[in-house]
């Protein structure tokens, strides 16, 4: 025989089996909480894909640290972003930091569910060619 049959209730853990985890009420389960710096790497990621997207001309030199850096607080479900982040000079600075904002709160909504009222992008430095030297120079 493979097994034996019992005349008694079936065990608890058993029942809990058969009824699998979505029968058990949301507020009973628990939660997941995302650490700050978790949601910190996911600004940082999206701001730098919105200027990868925005590369013209005038981007930053190879070679220079331009990692875009986030802070993030977060209160109930709500994440306050501020990325910084590194220009090409001249460009339109003004539409790059809106597609940074854009891309960073959708991001942020989209992978961890919480909304993304504020996103501040602050401007550290601004490269220009010919201030960094990689500019073709004059011949006279």
């Amino acid at each position: 025989m493979t097994g034996a049959a019992t005349d008694g209730p079936p065990d608890a853990a058993a029942e809990e089996d058969e009824r699998g985890p979505a029968s058990v009420p949301a507020a009973e389960r628990g939660s997941t909480r995302i650490a700050d710096r978790v949601l910190a790497k996911i600004a940082a990621q999206a701001a730098r894909e919105a200027l990868r997207e925005r590369r013209g001309p005038h981007a930053p030199p190879p070679g220079t640290d331009t990692a875009p850096h986030a802070d993030v607080s977060v209160r109930q479900r709500t994440a306050r972003v501020r990325v910084a982040v590194e220009l090409g000079y001249p460009s339109d600075i003004g539409a790059q930091c809106g597609a940074v904002r854009r891309r960073v709160a959708a991001r942020v909504e989209e992978l961890t569910g919480m909304a993304v009222p504020e996103v501040a992008v602050g401007v550290e430095r601004l490269h220009s060619a010919h201030l960094d030297g990689d500019a073709p120079r004059r011949v006279e």
